[in-house]
């Protein structure tokens, strides 16, 4: 039974990779239609798969799977292996990564239909996959590594698809060089981990992490931090980047420039979601470190609230929804730091259903307008997109958290959770996403009012050729608009109440950190919680937020626009993102090009090319000058050299003895 299902998360993980090579290498020759078939087939299966892995593993209660492959290397004692690792966690995660992947794919065949890479863009879909459920399926930090270093550099393969676009190119690079900083602090942590352990295996190093609870490593002379704390934040430096929190964000509303399919699945249920899930993964050693908590709840708590303001201030349909993806990401790196991991997971799960459905729905207004994004060039869209419409509005209910959609339940257990956590900054983290609940669906809804009613402005040439988008484009929206009303309420009491917990026992909690379970004495069921719903201030706020996004955007402009001409500094701040890209580009950029040309003048020009190569040319040259006189060709001169030489080592002989 244990080789049968390791084998098979075998098949879930090379599937989409055999996709992806026979897109990548045969696309051209096989057509179109045979590379979709293909790349869709191989994932379809890889979804049915997880299912069938979900069904023994979560629901069935099969024992969880730790098994190796094959050895990888050997290096003295160290051995690293090709090992999987399927418990519920992982299972559950791969569920979703392939549904999301499988609509996305299919999603793709109307968006990229008129688009020249269209096989390519194929082969780099599945890529990512196989990368992210390698990522997922690791049991051990180094095949850990490998997936997230691989959905990193296809996401800059992706992200800069259109390559002829200079946008493009700079986010692609911005989403590469800001994510290798925080692979940096993942790097330590590796080598940190190796160093105190031994060892990389996940199920060794949890065992063992009480070994090294009284260890510390030496940084500064005087500062000597537990050893356990600092692999836990360089472990969350790295989870930084790749779930884009403050300040290593800047690189995902960048990631806008790729086409919207890829968007959707770097937000939704992959890249980003990478870092939440190690964190989840690593709750034995986060949990031994209440310092690495406190960081971890404190950055998302910030990220959550300031992110969030950002996205009310843009007119990009699908920048809007990448803010919102950090808000979200913040919401999820909270519940993270409160030692809430399942509500992490929880609302990772539900993310992924209605953002993915926000990207895609987007898309499709995007494909219908001939890719125009800018929502002050759209208006009245309902009449023409009703479908589109409808699903929009499930995903902007679920992702302002109305009940009884996914959202609501999944954020909610977060807001609730926080308030009953007594971790060094937890009081911080509740007002942010008790703030964030108001601030979600004014930018969300304002973003539906702005694209799908009010007075149309269109541009005339596509007004005319303006219809609902073709059903290979539908399906998918209609797929996640399912989960994005129901999963929410289907999953929170597994999920997060019931013991034992559906993650079992994948988490790792200490009692006086669980705050799940004093949140569990209020939990009377989904229903209940739906219906109690009105006596909450989160409804409220939420009820505000949208009351709010329809006044300011419907009704009252003429205010709106008088507040921004008066608060113009305000407005100047939130439309350059705080200045961090600003700061960015005039510290980071031009200062390495600064320090690159320093070092390009004084290492390269004048020491290496002046002193070494120029230098030793000119030595040669010299020397040569002065040695021609010596050979004048007279043998007088020479008679004299023997002599003087002769004297002066008869000289040397005497005062030696």
């Amino acid at each position: 039974m244990e080789n049968n299902l390791l084998s098979i998360a075998l098949s879930i993980i090379l599937l989409p990779l055999a996709g992806a090579i026979i897109a990548g290498l045969l696309g051209k020759v096989i057509g179109r239609r045979a590379t979709h078939s293909v790349t869709i087939s191989f994932v379809g299966i890889a979804f049915l798969l997880s299912c069938y892995l979900f069904k023994m593993i979560v629901l069935d209660g099969a024992p969880k799977v730790d098994g190796i492959v094959y050895q990888w290397i050997q290096s003295g004692s160290f051995t690293f292996d090709i090992g999987l690792l399927v418990d519920r966690l992982s299972a559950t995660l791969i569920f979703i990564v392939t549904f999301v992947s499988l609509t996305v794919h299919i999603y793709t065949i109307g968006y990229m239909a008129d688009d020249p890479g269209y096989q390519r863009f194929f082969s780099y879909v599945s890529l990512f996959t196989f990368a992210m459920l390698t990522l997922v399926l690791a049991n051990n930090f180094l095949l850990l590594f490998f997936g997230w270093e691989g959905v990193g550099l296809v996401s800059y393969l992706l992200i800069g698809f259109w390559f002829k676009r200079e946008s493009a190119v700079f986010g692609s690079l911005k989403a590469f060089l800001v994510n290798r900083l925080g692979d940096i602090g993942f790097v330590l942590a590796i080598a940190a981990i190796l160093m105190f352990f031994g060892q990389l295996d996940y199920q060794n190093v949890f065992n063992n992490v009480n070994l090294i609870s009284d260890k510390t490593i030496h940084l500064f002379p005087g500062i000597s931090p537990p050893a356990i704390t600092v692999i836990c934040v360089l472990l969350f430096i790295g989870a930084m980047a790749k779930s884009a929190q403050v300040p290593l964000h800047v690189w995902l509303p960048e990631s806008m420039e790729g086409p919207t399919p890829i968007s959707a699945l770097i937000h939704a249920a992959t890249m980003v979601t990478a870092g939440i899930y190690m964190v989840a993964r690593m709750s034995p050693l986060f949990e031994y470190s209440p310092v690495a908590l406190s960081f971890v709840i404190t950055i998302g708590a910030t990220t959550c609230f300031f992110m969030g303001i950002l996205a009310v201030f843009h007119h990009d349909i699908k920048r809007v929804i990448a803010y919102s993806t950090l808000s979200q990401l913040g919401y999820m790196t909270v519940a993270l730091g409160a030692s809430a991991y399942d509500a992490a997971i929880f609302h990772l799960l539900t993310h992924a259903f209605f953002k993915a459905l926000l990207f895609l729905a987007a898309g499709s207004v995007i494909i219908a307008l001939h890719h125009e994004q800018d929502m002050r060039k759209m208006g009245g869209l309902r009449r023409y997109m009703p479908i589109t419409y409808l699903t929009f509005a499930i995903g902007a209910l679920a992702l302002a958290a109305i009940p009884p959609f996914a959202g609501f339940y999944s954020k909610d257990a977060i807001i609730e959770a926080v308030k009953l956590s007594t971790i060094p900054g937890a009081g911080y983290a509740y007002v942010c996403v008790l703030a964030g609940a108001f601030i979600t669906p004014l930018y969300i809804f304002r973003a539906f009012f702005l694209t799908f009613h009010g007075e149309e402005h269109l541009d005339p040439e596509a007004k005319e050729h303006l219809q609902e988008s073709p059903w290979v484009v539908l399906i998918p929206l209609i797929a996640l608009a399912i989960p994005s009303i129901i999963a929410g309420g289907m999953l929170i009491g597994p999920m997060l109440f019931d013991q034992p917990r559906l993650l079992g026992d994948s988490i790792f909690v200490l009692p006086e950190h669980d705050v799940l379970t004093k949140l569990a004495v209020h939990y009377h069921g989904a229903k209940m919680m739906a219906i109690e719903a009105s006596h909450t201030i989160t409804f409220w706020l939420a009820i505000a937020g949208i009351v709010a996004a329809w006044m300011f955007n419907m009704r009252y402009t003429a205010f709106a626009e008088s507040m921004k001409r008066r608060l113009s500094w305000l407005y100047a701040v939130m439309v350059n993102k705080y200045g961090f890209d600003d700061f960015n580009q005039l510290v980071f950029v031009r200062g390495t090009r600064r320090l690159g040309n320093f070092f390009y003048k004084v290492s390269d020009l004048w020491i290496i090319d002046g002193l070494f190569v120029n230098g030793s040319g000119q030595f040669i040259v010299w020397f040569s000058r002065v040695s021609r006189h010596v050979q004048s060709g007279y043998i007088y001169h020479y008679a004299l050299v023997m002599v003087t030489g002769l004297l002066i080592f008869l000289g040397w002989l005497l005062l030696g003895s």
